[in-house]
């Protein structure tokens, strides 16, 4: 804006027999265009035109996930603590922190190319539709997330969240959920591969999703006193043997999830993690 100025003054001497302006106008535009004040807003202008705004930061989903796992053991005894947790959790306000990381970090969708099949083009506005959303978490090398997969329609799909474990804590994942992405790897579609794959991630992992948006209802007290040892170890049936407990004859369990008809989530009332047991139909059916 300076230099137009300054070109404008520099030609104001040709103006009179170009556009027939009087010498007074001419030289009252001068004193104006020449005046501190007028320089100085232009100045100011350009200085604004040339400042690119950047984030102070692109990884809030982290951020906000490491949170809410200090605030987590608060919660249960501080209202506002609890409060502010169910805020962050909100699906709108993750959805408002994906976007925000998603800008500031210039990770944009990339276009389909044209050789594409006409089924890829489907199943990728299918995920644009379903609302793929950035979930990130934090986990030390070798720590269990308390959760398994199934394959489902070539998709790995969360098959089942462990009770007090870590994804379980949080609560930003569910049953059902379909994981597109680790660290943006693609996870193919072996369950055993993944759990190698998150086993060995430290630090902040983001996780690529298309949510089921299934609200479970909250489980009853069901406790159970097994007539037989079990360990997972020896299992060969067990989805993962890392996930499962082991229990002898006379011990006293809390299940605490049922919805799989062959594998229950239990605890000891005692004390101990959470984990997978056969259920009372694999049992009678001899397996």
């Amino acid at each position: 804006m300076v230099t137009a100025m300054q070109q404008v003054l520099d030609n104001l001497g040709e103006l009179p027999t170009a556009t027939g302006a009087k010498d007074i106008d001419l030289i009252f535009l001068r004193g104006i265009m020449e005046s501190p004040i007028v320089r100085s807003l232009a100045k100011a202008h350009e200085r604004l035109e040339d400042v690119k705004l950047e984030a102070v930061q692109d990884n809030n989903v982290e951020l906000v996930t490491g949170i809410l796992g200090d605030i987590n053991a608060l919660s249960i005894s501080d209202d506002s603590a609890a409060e502010l947790s169910r805020i962050l959790k909100e699906p709108h306000f993750q959805s408002l922190l994906e976007a925000h990381d998603m800008v500031a970090s210039k990770c944009y969708e990339a276009v389909p190319p044209a050789e594409l099949s006409n089924e890829a083009l489907v199943n990728s506005a299918l995920m644009q539709a379903d609302a793929v959303r950035m979930i990130g978490i934090r986990k030390k090398a070798g720590e269990p997330l308390g959760v398994t997969f199934r394959v489902e329609k070539d998709d790995l799909v969360i098959a089942r969240i462990l009770h007090g474990g870590m994804i379980d804590r949080q609560g930003l994942l569910h049953v059902g959920d379909i994981i597109k992405e680790v660290n943006g790897r693609d996870v193919g579609n072996n369950p055993t591969e993944l759990q190698e794959m998150l086993k060995g991630c430290s630090g902040g992992i983001t996780l690529k999703i298309l949510p089921s948006y299934r609200d479970a209802p909250a489980p009853p007290q069901v406790y159970v006193q097994p007539h037989f040892d079990y360990d997972p170890a020896n299992d060969h049936l067990i989805p993962c043997r890392e996930a499962g407990i082991s229990f002898k004859r006379g011990d006293l369990l809390q299940i605490v999830n049922r919805e799989d008809p062959n594998w229950w989530q239990a605890c000891h009332v005692v004390g101990g993690a959470t984990g997978l047991i056969p259920s009372q139909f694999l049992e009678e059916r001899g397996r």
